[in-house]
């Protein structure tokens, strides 16, 4: 009976830490997925660029067409390219049948925002506190060409951050989306925005 106890006990032990690992905690990533090293908060292109190419998801907004351009947020997964080589254009891959896409099809007009404590490096600051980083990317959503070399490059990016897609229902007629950015709005630390051009934020150096 002691041996049985102990080997049950061991078991509940592994299943417990197996969690730990691998649950997340207020949003937070997995502990085996760390981001990588975050730049100084001064550099604010290269910041910049490692908080998108770090993160997995954001708010999409566009212009909604149904509702007499009321802006619709839409909770997104996305990627800018393969892990540690993103070129910091966001691409999406998005279906018609979900109001993000079909408004963009109308109206082109979008902004994409992303929070860093979703990485789990905010340490115990609120997410609206300003030394937790936030970027908003603004521009226009434009679908590309399905079968084009950007597409495929975009895809296989998008397939390497998120396994999942590749079983989405092709009936949904799923297709790449990607935001030109024509304006960039980040905080990482008090003081108002960071100016940041857009030319200094896809040439920074990772």
């Amino acid at each position: 009976m002691k041996i049985r106890g102990f080997v049950y006990c061991s078991v509940l032990a592994s299943f417990f830490l197996l969690g730990f690992l691998q649950g997340s905690v207020h949003g937070r990533p997995l502990l085996t997925s760390l981001p990588a090293a975050r730049p100084r908060r001064g550099d604010a292109a290269p910041f910049a660029r490692w908080l998108v190419s770090q993160s997995s998801w954001g708010v999409l907004n566009t212009i909604s067409s149904e509702w007499g351009g009321a802006p619709f947020g839409n909770v997104v997964s996305f990627s800018d390219g393969l892990p540690e080589k993103g070129k910091g254009v966001p691409y999406f891959y998005l279906t018609e049948l979900d109001p993000t896409a079909s408004n963009a099809l109308k109206d082109n007009r979008s902004s994409f925002t992303i929070s860093e404590y979703n990485l789990g490096t905010c340490g115990k600051a609120d997410p609206e506190n300003p030394t937790c980083s936030k970027i908003t990317l603004v521009g226009k959503l434009k679908q590309i060409d399905g079968s084009s070399d950007e597409a495929e490059v975009a895809r296989t990016a998008l397939f390497t951050k998120h396994p999942e897609m590749k079983t989405w229902p092709k009936s949904h007629k799923f297709q790449v989306f990607k935001l030109e950015i024509e304006n960039i709005f980040m905080i990482n630390w008090y003081g108002g925005p960071k100016p940041i051009t857009v030319d200094q934020y896809l040439q920074a150096k990772m």
